[in-house]
This record gives structure tokens, C-alpha cells and sequence, in this order.
């Protein structure tokens, strides 16, 4: 969340805060001599701020469908594509004002907002302060400016080749969470309130194996994420209990022997290297992770797999 409150009265003006649009993709770090899907969808955002490009866009350079680039950005970023766009829209547009911009309405224009008054409510909502604030103080230093997502903290991995599976039909009954704007920072606190029901949900069918799946998603990356086991009735379960019946389909299955801390970089490999060049398209459907038997919920060990829907 963005500091709000008024900025600093000892706040200086510095002349050297000018918008960096131009030159911010220099800043990017990649991993190796190529740039995986989210890397190229990064880079195209950094290089084109100024001008007015929509989600099909950035999709198409990826090398992803419109719904896959929104599930890829968001699950190795944790932002939604489009917000990301606004708010880095709205740093530089930011750096310009506390650099002396002479005109908010030229300002506002170039970070893709039709009048003075829009651009006024983004500004305030995402840094708490106005434009004119800014430009009066001359100092972004109170400011949460968002800067260009950097990815080397994810690395790739050598994932085993997928397998195709035909899925049966699944009646999952868990603990559900609503997130917004793709942060699903609370995932790991959802299994831990979670994991005292496995063995403990009336019904429950395939001993402990547990599921992890991601739905109702849209293009601003607000998802749900289900925590749950297998049953073989909704019938008797309890009302804190929420219910998912996922159709029987075809899927294609990675086995990841890992600690579960590697699962953002599992996802990244799979988004960002597999995906553009699979040559199989996916379903717009729910998708897992799938936690065997031997998976301890209490220390992440003992591997997990992910499942995609073919379509």
C-alpha cells in the first residue's frame, strides 16, 4: 500500500528526478542471452509507457493467450499485467512533476489519462497525495514509486519433460481466499489454517493427497485459490467448508521432486519458457497444484506436481 498523508515540508526540489521512461528497460536484469515470456512482456511495458497499448498487446510479444499472459504475470510477479502498467505510469508521470513539469494536463495525458481531474484521482489513490503536491514539493522521497520489476530472484529450472494425464472429475471441499491484483502472499497462511482438516473433512476420498487450485480469474489478476482435498459427497461437509467440482479433462502434468519453496520458480519455468513454445494450447479453466501423499505439510518436503488444462 502506498504512504498516504501529506509530503515532507523539508522535502527539496530536485532537478535530477526527470521522467526515466525512455531509458527504465536499461535498468531490467535478465536471466542469460534470452528473455523468457514475463521478461519479454516486462521489457515491452518499459519500452512503450508512453504510448497507448492494451493487454492483447503485451500477450502477443509474450507469446501467450490473453487469459495465459494474465495467469503467467500475475503468478510470477504478483501483480496483474494492466496495474503494473498504471502504476509505473504513474511513478514516471511522478518524476516529471517533481522535476518541474510545467503543465499536469501534458503530464497526465502521457500517462494515458483523458483529463486533469482522471489523472488527479489515479495520482491521489496510488501515492496518497496530489499532483500538484508533488510538483509544489519538488520530492518523490515519501512517494511508493513502483519500478520495474527485476527477475533475477526467480530462477529457471531444469523441470523434468510433462506428461499428458486424462483427469477424472474432482469434488474438492477446503478453505477458499479471494486475492486481488495477483499478491497471494497469504496462500501459505491458507494451509496452515487448512491443514489441520486434511483427514478431518467428512467424505474425504484419496487418503491425504491435497490440491491447491487457482479460478475465477480475470484480466486484473483478482483469483480465487482453493486449499482442499478430494470427497466423495458435498453432502455432509460444513458450512466453513468451501466446494469446487473441477470436470474430468485432459491435463498436462509436471512432477517437481522440490521443497515447495521453489514452487514461484517452478511456475516461472513453466509460464516463461514452456508455455510460449509447447506447440498445445490450454484450456481457460481451473488449474493445481497437487500435493502427493508423501508431501509433509508442516516442512514442504517431499514434492508436489502442477497440472495444466488442455483444451
Amino acid at each position: 500500500m502506498a504512504r498516504k498523508g501529506k509530503l515532507s515540508d523539508h522535502c527539496k526540489r530536485n532537478h535530477d528526478q526527470a521522467p526515466r521512461v525512455a531509458g527504465a528497460q536499461k535498468d531490467l536484469r535478465f536471466v542469460g542471452s534470452h528473455m523468457d515470456s514475463v521478461q519479454k512482456a516486462i521489457w515491452f511495458v518499459e519500452g512503450h509507457l508512453g504510448e497507448d497499448f492494451a493487454l492483447e498487446d503485451v500477450a502477443e510479444v509474450a507469446g501467450l493467450s490473453r487469459h495465459h499472459m494474465v495467469r503467467a504475470f500475475g503468478q510470477i510477479t504478483g501483480r496483474s499485467v494492466m496495474r503494473y502498467v498504471r502504476a509505473r505510469r504513474l511513478s514516471e508521470a511522478a518524476r516529471g512533476l517533481a522535476g518541474g513539469a510545467p503543465d499536469i494536463l501534458t503530464v497526465a495525458l502521457e500517462a494515458g489519462y483523458g483529463s486533469h481531474e482522471a489523472f488527479t484521482r489515479a495520482f491521489r489513490e496510488q501515492f496518497g497525495v496530489t499532483p500538484e503536491q508533488v510538483r509544489g514539493q519538488g520530492c518523490i522521497g515519501k512517494l511508493a514509486l513502483v519500478e520495474p520489476i527485476k527477475l533475477d530472484e526467480t530462477r529457471i529450472l531444469n523441470l523434468a519433460p510433462p506428461r499428458q494425464v486424462d483427469g477424472p472429475q474432482l469434488l474438492l471441499a477446503g478453505l477458499a481466499e479471494h486475492y486481488y491484483d495477483g499478491v497471494m502472499a497469504g496462500v501459505p497462511n491458507q494451509w496452515q489454517r487448512f491443514t489441520p482438516w486434511i483427514d478431518n473433512v467428512p467424505g474425504q476420498t484419496n487418503g491425504r493427497v491435497a490440491y491447491g487450485v487457482v479460478w475465477n480469474g480475470d484480466d486484473e489478476r483478482t483469483t480465487d485459490y482453493l486449499a482442499a482435498v478430494e470427497v466423495s459427497s458435498f453432502a455432509a461437509l460444513p458450512d466453513e467448508l468451501s466446494r469446487l467440482r473441477v470436470p474430468a479433462r485432459r491435463y498436462i502434468v509436471w512432477d517437481h521432486p522440490g521443497h515447495i519453496s521453489e514452487i514461484r520458480s517452478v511456475w516461472r519455468t513453466i509460464w516463461g519458457e514452456w508455455a510460449p513454445n509447447a506447440g498445445v494450447k490450454l484450456a481457460d479453466a481451473p488449474f493445481f497444484e497437487r500435493y502427493p501423499e508423501r508431501f509433509d505439510h508442516v516442512s514442504g518436503a517431499g514434492g508436489f506436481e502442477v497440472w495444466l488444462p488442455l483444451a
